[in-house]
């Protein structure tokens, strides 16, 4: 059976060494400080592994169940909601105001990451409840927020966010979805929505769906779009729950992974709606939901590699074959551990360094979150933006593929139910698909986040890698295999953007062809960033006499591994990106 064992000492360095999270100006940020995060880091560790990790298996196998129009979750997934909404955790970084704990985003990401890759299924119930409350929150009235973010906060309340449609998934513009006005103010919703993760379920006493749709007469396309309040219950003025709302689950997809979760069809019959903002400006909150699941769908991907890591690394030192080509290892036994093979050695250290390198990243992001809505921060606004693509995009393709290294790394053992390395296969895969399949993401980056306010936002991050390596040039650390690779990574990503600025205006498939490709490029660079940030907080610790020096030193092994091995991909998604169109819309459609 699969373990997992929460990397809190990996998690507490990003925080403390290299982001210096209780030294920054952000909001917040000086309450971080060790003793706080050690505490909470620990005891959401406790809740992933004693909670939730035994329950993924549970999950996975029954999978949920409609019955008479009603979701019956897994055995133990109702107990395990309670003890995390008991526990304040949907709430951590929510606004006291309305019963949050007003934590900073970025110790909210930490302990999600635990949480997913503990149970990814199960977290999904209440991470769409936290986009949900963060939709609200931002354009909602204050009549709505308090109406109906205290009982999500806590727990009470689950939250859907429902956008695709029979006929329409990314083109949102195709919505069907009605919103007739009403004599007292409010709408009555009837259409159709599929996929909607955790649409119905028994967890919570009701469920708040965020509904897009269109009010008679609204123009066509995503402008004429609105966002409505549709609870599964309806909610009197007193706060009472009242009947049932004219909004069923029709039915649940059957799917290769995250059989936990109830990925469900919803009718709507007329249900009772309350608009969300102004009438036809539905996208602009919906995308407040959207931007935040990317990235929380980023940390998904990243975190279902990191426990197929954990669980591949511990075979590899158990499982005996073969021999050390340089010697017997394990001379006393048949065999020595399969670690000892470079090959497999290979596969642990490409598995590794990305789930490091991606912690850091995804933190980092998180970090600008915070930025940009406690302090107001345009530029970390700017930033985030333009990285969320690369933060969804990326780190799912990646993390899928490092779930594919884990299971590769038990060889046939992995391909059995009894080992769930192929679970978290079949989990992690649709990371890569919702919120936005990747090669929306690879176009959202190019097309829309590249070009924003004449690239500024792409040049502040290549100047800050350019201001990295000047500061750091004299660390002997860093410049033994860490800076020049970074430099050539960089180079490699203005030269692509280049390209794409002297070609697309001629022709654009020539970057929509190549979007992927940076995409991943980016990524690259992203990650080599953060390698080089996290050696420098490692051999500066040490040059302290601070910390575990295994502990560092294993972190600047690794990372120089990155920036040989991992790194000089930047190149290879040049080439492609800098052939152009051509080789890929050369064959007629009626070949394919």
């Amino acid at each position: 059976m699969p373990h997992y064992t929460a990397p809190v000492p990996d998690i507490a360095f990003v925080l403390h060494d290299v982001l210096e999270a209780e030294k920054q100006d952000v909001p917040g940020y000086a309450e971080l400080e060790r003793e706080l995060t050690s505490a909470v880091l620990q005891e959401a560790a406790k809740i992933s592994e004693q909670v939730l990790q035994p329950l993924n298996v549970v999950g996975d196998r029954q999978g949920c169940v409609l019955e008479n129009g009603v979701v019956r979750t897994p055995d133990g997934f109702k107990e395990a909601y309670d003890q995390i909404a008991e526990g304040g955790w949907i709430g951590l970084d929510a606004d006291p105001e309305y019963g949050g704990q007003g934590m900073p985003y970025l110790l909210s990401t930490a302990v999600g990451e635990m949480f997913v890759s503990a149970n990814m299924a199960l977290n999904m119930f209440w991470g769409l409840t936290h986009g949900a409350y963060s939709a609200i929150m931002a354009h909602g009235s204050e009549e709505q927020k308090r109406a109906w973010l205290p009982n999500m906060i806590s727990g009470r309340w689950g939250g859907t966010m429902n956008l695709t449609e029979p006929q329409c998934g990314t083109d949102l513009g195709l919505i069907r979805t009605r919103a007739e006005p009403a004599d007292d103010g409010s709408y009555r919703i009837t259409g159709q929505k599929i996929w909607i993760s955790a649409g119905e379920h028994d967890l919570t006493e009701n469920i708040v769906h965020l509904v897009l749709a269109r009010i008679p007469g609204a123009p066509e396309g995503t402008k004429g779009i609105s966002l409505f309040i549709v609870p599964k219950v309806l909610v009197g003025d007193d706060g009472a729950l009242g009947a049932r709302n004219a909004v069923t689950c029709g039915g649940l997809e059957s799917k290769m992974g995250i059989h936990g979760n109830a990925t469900c069809v919803m009718n709507y019959d007329g249900a009772v709606g309350y608009l969300v903002g102004e009438p036809h400006k539905g996208m602009r909150a919906m995308f407040t939901m959207m931007n935040e699941a990317r990235i929380g769908v980023g940390l998904q991907g990243y975190a279902m590699g990191a426990v197929a890591y954990q669980n591949a690394a511990a075979f590899a030192q158990e499982r005996l074959q073969g021999r050390d080509v340089t010697g017997p290892a394990n001379p006393d036994g048949p065999a020595d551990p399969i670690i000892v093979h470079p090959d497999v050695r290979r596969n642990l250290m490409a598995q590794k360094s990305f789930v490091e390198g991606a912690r850091a990243f995804a933190l980092w992001g998180a970090e600008l979150v915070d930025r940009s809505h406690r302090a107001g921060d345009a530029e970390a606004e700017a930033l985030i933006s333009l990285l969320t693509p690369v933060i969804k995009g990326f780190l799912t393709d990646k993390g899928f593929e490092t779930t594919v290294l884990a299971q590769q790394t038990l060889g046939g053992s992995g391909f059995t139910r009894e080992w769930g390395l192929e679970q978290f296969v079949r989990d992690a895969r649709i990371t890569m698909v919702y919120e936005g399949t990747n090669g929306i993401q690879s176009l959202d980056l190019v097309g829309r986040k590249l070009p924003r306010d004449g690239g500024k936002a792409m040049m502040a991050f290549l100047e800050l890698v350019k201001a990295f390596c000047k500061d750091n040039a004299g660390n002997a650390t860093l410049q033994d295999g860490f800076l020049e690779p970074l430099k050539s990574a960089s180079k490699d990503l203005q030269a692509a953007g280049l390209f794409f600025l002297q070609n697309g205006a001629r022709n654009p498939a020539h970057a929509l062809a190549g979007s992927y490709d940076f995409m991943h490029l980016f990524g690259h660079v992203c990650l080599g960033l953060m390698w080089a940030r996290m050696a420098k907080a490692a051999a500066d610790m040490l040059a302290r006499g601070e910390g575990d020096p295994e502990f560092l030193r294993a972190k600047i092994a690794t990372g120089r591994y990155h920036m040989a091995r991992e790194l000089p991909a930047t190149k290879t998604h040049l080439a492609r990106i800098e052939s152009g169109a051509e080789p890929v819309m050369a064959l007629d459609a009626a070949r394919f």
